[in-house]
């Protein structure tokens, strides 16, 4: 094999191969049409296209760090892959840097399910940021860990909870060839959206989920999405709602929460035609800070975590925000005043106060 690539793109292509298949080899192959940059396992595979010269036909198998980080490094506009023995040279003007080839071995990576929708992947990539936001990091239920992906109608629905908040947005599906109903992993499924641009596809079967791109696919095992659903949250309890700027009650929420005891609760107090937030403890002081806003129904009071409440509304800055507050300990339901490109519901728990 031996190709010549632009630098930067060759290393955003394998650095985002290395992190969405980590801890494992990537495979290069150059044809006619380019370069393609792979990584797989048994339970996810990625495809990424790097255009390129190609001199001589060939595919390796090279270690994926020390390669993502050698090219992450190089100042030089192009790069010359070429095979030398066993060796793969990183060749630059003036520098030479030689990886060991390994066994390529039986390609075993899942294969790509059948295609049943398609969406534009910039507000496709905008929903999965918010969405992927709310699911938990680390858990022992995987359930938690993922964003459901569903169609309904001509709506592609994605749903993320940590059981403390969840989040569902509804982007417009532009074709569909068939119903949609997977769980996946949400950090796979952020990175991967900020590979993805232009048309997206998706694909699904029983056991797999899958997108593709220009220049790009991804395929992944899929998590039971059994009972992640919002309609399982009872939303017909309204006793209040407020609406006021969400970044004027994002600033705020962060000056206010410096003076928050432990756990950071701050208590939400409506009034007629405002809200005030509340927070105090006792070797820092207290705080209080009133925002105007038009406020319908009664006068719920709620009290949220700090930093739950800023996540809840980054999604909705420039705008007006609408707050839907149950009483007691059931979901207030953050929305956008007005119609936006990703309708977003944000759905979160309120705190017990101390």
């Amino acid at each position: 094999m031996d190709v010549t690539a632009p630098t930067r793109r060759l290393s955003a292509a394998v650095n985002a191969a290395a992190r969405l298949v980590p801890r494992v080899a990537v495979r290069l192959r150059a044809d006619a049409g380019g370069l393609e940059v792979a990584a797989s396992d048994r339970d996810l595979s990625v495809r990424l296209a790097c255009p390129a010269t190609t001199h001589v036909d060939g595919e390796v198998l090279v270690p994926a760090a020390p390669l993502a980080e050698t090219v992450k490094m190089l100042d030089a506009d192009v790069v010359r892959l070429v095979v030398e023995g066993s060796r793969l040279a990183v060749r630059v003007e003036g520098a030479r840097f030689a990886l060991p080839l390994l066994d390529r071995g039986a390609r075993v990576e899942p294969a790509q399910p059948p295609r049943l929708s398609e969406v534009d992947g910039s507000v496709f990539a905008a929903a999965v940021r918010t969405v992927a936001g709310t699911a938990a990091k680390d858990d022992p239920l995987p359930v938690f860990t993922g964003v459901r992906v569903q169609t309904d109608g001509d709506d592609l629905v994605l749903t993320a909870s940590d059981r403390y908040r969840m989040a569902v947005a509804r982007v417009p599906v532009r074709a569909a060839w068939g119903p949609l109903d997977v769980l996946v992993p949400a950090r796979l499924l952020t990175e991967a959206t900020r590979q993805a641009s232009g048309p997206v596809s998706l694909h699904a079967d029983p056991a797999h989920f899958g997108l593709g791109w220009p220049g790009g696919t991804l395929t992944t095992a899929v998590l039971d999405a059994g009972f992640l659903s919002a309609d399982t949250i009872p939303r017909d309890a309204v006793d209040t709602e407020v609406a006021l700027p969400a970044d004027a009650l994002a600033a705020a929420v962060r000056r206010v929460g410096v003076y928050a005891e432990d756990r950071r609760v701050l208590t939400l107090e409506v009034g007629d035609s405002h809200v005030r937030l509340a927070s105090a403890r006792a070797d820092t002081g207290e705080a209080e800070e009133t925002l105007k806003a038009n406020v319908c129904g009664g006068r719920t009071s709620p009290s949220f975590q700090a930093r739950y409440l800023l996540d809840a509304l980054a999604p909705f800055s420039g705008t007006t925000v609408r707050l839907a507050i149950q009483p007691g300990l059931r979901a207030c339901v953050v929305r956008a005043a007005e119609e936006q490109e990703v309708d977003l519901t944000y759905l979160l728990m309120p705190m017990l106060p101390r």
